[in-house]
């Protein structure tokens, strides 16, 4: 990813699991992203208050495509 670039959030993830496989949908499309946890993947998979919550970020130019790709991805 370019640092220069503005990062946006395009996503939240309910979990470690579902973090990767949105990360390797989007790179399998040439789009890099990154994500950080709001808590410790220690905490179990099954935790529902948002604790487990991971954002997902990409580039301000990937936005358009990355949220096309997910939104597919996610209500199929």
């Amino acid at each position: 990813m370019n640092p220069n670039n503005d990062l946006v959030e395009i996503y939240i993830a309910k979990g470690e699991a579902e973090a990767q496989i949105i990360k390797g949908l989007l790179e399998s499309y040439g789009i890099p992203c990154l994500f950080k946890p709001y808590a410790s993947f220690s905490a179990s998979v099954f935790v529902t208050d948002g604790t487990g919550q991971i954002p997902i970020m990409v580039n301000k130019e990937d936005e358009k495509d990355a949220r096309e790709l997910v939104k597919g991805e996610t209500h199929a």
